[in-house]
């Protein structure tokens, strides 16, 4: 039992209150601002301005890079470089076989509460056998034993993953202290899901500015926490074309409820713009993105998110698309038999999907 008698991830009494006074009255439709273009400049200069972290436009990238080695269809090299100018940041880059320029993903890690691999969730670590190891045990339960990155690459896209402060190579945190990393950068007027939003909007811009990689076809894909920063990507990143968000969308008053790991503090840090809720839900900051393709999956099995608060996000994310026009661009859907996990089937359907929008099969 907490000090105050609930017991823990339960709601004090006075928080249900403010839980009912969040309406949210920026989003689109409801705020007063009826151009779209205008309202997204609202809506994403709010949003950034809840990030707590400057954006970082003026720090140069500096990558310094490893020989290319043989992958199965495309080579494949470590990457390291400054996306802010608080630290370098070492991730893989995969890039097909040809002439180029390719379409390109960048591939956005998951949290999973496990710290000592970050980008080689998503790519298969090839210069570390104890890596490897741990790699493949999570591609076993998580992804059908593929590595979703390598796997792209193959179909002839040029693939970026780099590790999130934590992860991999970034001092990897324990569970326990990802609530004393977040109150640090609070108290230095900063934040933890600030940050990684900035890293990930400049970690796209570099994506884009490679001679490899044509700029007009960048998109973000992700599962798990990775899903939500493949949607937030495409929302502050004018980089990104596209994206695909795998097991990570919900209105956020479905998150507030007893049990929910959202209550329990720690890896919420993660994904919590303070304040932000005062003016948008989390459907709202990804329709910033609209129109372009995106493409939301979800299992009816994952524990972690309420039926009603992935109905209510989807529904939301399709009037805001039907709005303007282009309804045909988004895709919400639910997989009944599948957890929290982007097995190969779904791979399957969701890269069959980016192919269509990128027109990489065309």
């Amino acid at each position: 039992m907490t000090a105050g008698g609930d017991p823990p991830g339960v709601l004090p009494g006075f928080h249900p209150a403010l839980k009912d006074e969040l309406t949210f009255p920026l989003a689109w439709g409801t705020s007063p601002v009826r151009d779209f273009e205008a309202w997204r400049r609202t809506a994403r200069a709010t949003v950034e301005a809840h990030l707590l972290v400057d954006r970082q436009d003026d720090t140069p990238y500096a990558p310094e890079s490893t020989a290319r080695e043989d992958g199965d269809g495309y080579t494949r090299e470590l990457v390291t470089l400054s996306l802010t100018r608080y630290g370098r940041v070492r991730g893989a880059l995969l890039t097909p076989r040809g002439p180029g320029p390719f379409p390109a993903v960048l591939f956005l890690h998951d949290h999973g509460s496990r710290f000592d691999i970050g980008k080689e969730k998503a790519v298969r670590p090839w210069y570390d056998d104890t890596r490897l190891a741990a790699a493949e045990e999570w591609a076993d339960r998580h992804f059908d034993g593929r590595f979703p990155g390598d796997e792209l690459a193959r179909r002839g896209y040029v693939v970026f993953c780099a590790d999130a402060l934590g992860w991999g190579d970034r001092e990897p945190l324990a569970y326990e202290r990802q609530q004393a990393l977040a109150s640090n950068l609070f108290h230095l007027g900063s934040s933890l899901a600030g940050l990684l939003a900035r890293e990930d909007q400049r970690a796209a811009g570099f994506l884009a500015g490679l001679d490899r990689v044509d700029a007009r076809r960048v998109a973000a894909v992700g599962f798990s926490m990775g899903g939500y920063r493949a949607w937030q990507a495409a929302a502050l990143s004018d980089d990104v074309a596209a994206a695909v968000s795998v097991c990570w969308m919900t209105g956020l008053k479905g998150l507030l409820v007893p049990g929910s790991n959202t209550l329990r503090g720690q890896s919420a840090f993660h994904m919590l713009h303070p304040g932000l809720a005062r003016h948008l839900d989390l459907p709202d900051v990804a329709s910033i993105a609209a129109p372009k393709p995106m493409l939301f999956l979800g299992g009816g099995r994952d524990p972690l998110f309420t039926a009603e608060g992935v109905r209510t996000a989807h529904t939301r994310l399709r009037a805001v698309w039907h709005s303007l026009g282009a309804a045909g661009r988004l895709r919400t859907e639910t997989w009944p038999e599948a957890g929290h996990a982007f097995p190969g089937r779904m791979q399957e359907a969701a890269f069959a999907w980016l192919d269509s929008v990128t027109g990489i099969r065309s």
